[in-house]
């Protein structure tokens, strides 16, 4: 065998090596393991109507939201069904991490300003992990300043002013239209006006959306107090409505019998009965701010 024959008998016996070893290689890489697949979208924004979903916004954007609701339906066309009448809430919301919201508020209902904490501490999610279910910790206070007018317990309202909700969501997104979830609520007031009155009142609340088109769903939200806990004037709080996404923008347009906004106005200060016509037409608006996307 010449020199030349003997060199080209090498070259190819190290172009085989070295295509094999990329043949292994792709092997290892194809053997990778796999990803984590989240869910998304399970509701449009991080409300549903009155409460919480168990959707965050991201890390370093700023949600601005406007609730709105009008006064009941049957003040009959003297109030316009409730037209002439109004209440509002202003908040902004904001992603301090991916797992970790904050927010504050005013509302013109009581003249409440309110502020909120919500760590989401499980995530629904497959493929390396399977996690069918979202868990979120929500915890809320607020605080009238509503001026008083009772003199008889003018000296204990300085004091007792404040509400406080913590709050157990956990959620699943079904399918891409469906999502459903339950949110176990305990309210403390520090002050009621009867001893019949529980300072702590427990809530069941229940909430789901169920999507109508590409930009449109349809969301309900029930929240059921536990018996001999309230004045028997107060109600049970129920909210249907829908979702109307139009690019960076969010409407919601429901009915509720809740004219509060704040987590222990809704829950425990509800008075509209859906079967007398106490109900509200309202909307809340959302809008997105981002204001720094982080890195990676």
């Amino acid at each position: 065998m010449t020199f030349h024959n003997l060199l080209f008998s090498c070259v190819l016996m190290a172009s085989s090596l070295v295509l094999n070893a990329q043949e292994s290689m792709l092997d290892l890489l194809s053997d990778d393991e796999p990803t984590v697949d989240y869910a998304t979208a399970g509701f449009k924004t991080t409300r549903i109507i009155n409460g919480h979903s168990f959707e965050m916004n991201s890390e370093g954007v700023l949600d601005f939201k406007i609730s709105h609701r009008f006064g009941r339906l049957n003040g009959g066309a003297y109030e316009l069904f409730g037209l002439d009448a109004a209440s509002i809430r202003i908040g902004l919301d904001y992603g301090v991490t991916p797992w970790l919201n904050v927010g504050v508020g005013r509302s013109s209902v009581g003249k409440v300003y309110d502020g909120f904490v919500k760590m989401k501490f499980l995530r629904q999610q497959t493929g390396k992990r399977n996690i069918p279910i979202s868990m979120l910790w929500v915890s809320d206070m607020a605080v009238s300043s509503l001026k008083n007018t009772n003199s008889e317990i003018e000296p204990y309202l300085n004091s007792h002013r404040l509400f406080y909700t913590h709050q157990l969501i956990v959620g699943r997104k079904f399918t891409d239209g469906i999502s459903v979830q339950f949110m176990p609520s305990i309210v403390h007031r520090n002050f009621v006006m009867t001893r019949a009155e529980s300072n702590d009142v427990l809530v069941l609340g229940v909430g789901g959306r169920m999507k109508l088109s590409k930009r449109l769903a349809l969301n309900v939200e029930y929240y059921y107090t536990l018996p001999n806990q309230l004045d028997p004037r107060y109600t049970n709080s129920l909210s249907i409505g829908f979702d109307i996404e139009t690019g960076g923008h969010v409407f919601q347009l429901h009915f509720t019998n809740s004219t509060g906004m704040v987590e222990n106005a809704f829950m425990t200060e509800t008075t509209g009965d859906w079967l007398k016509g106490d109900i509200h037409f309202g909307f809340n608006v959302s809008r997105v701010f981002t204001l720094y996307r982080p890195k990676g």
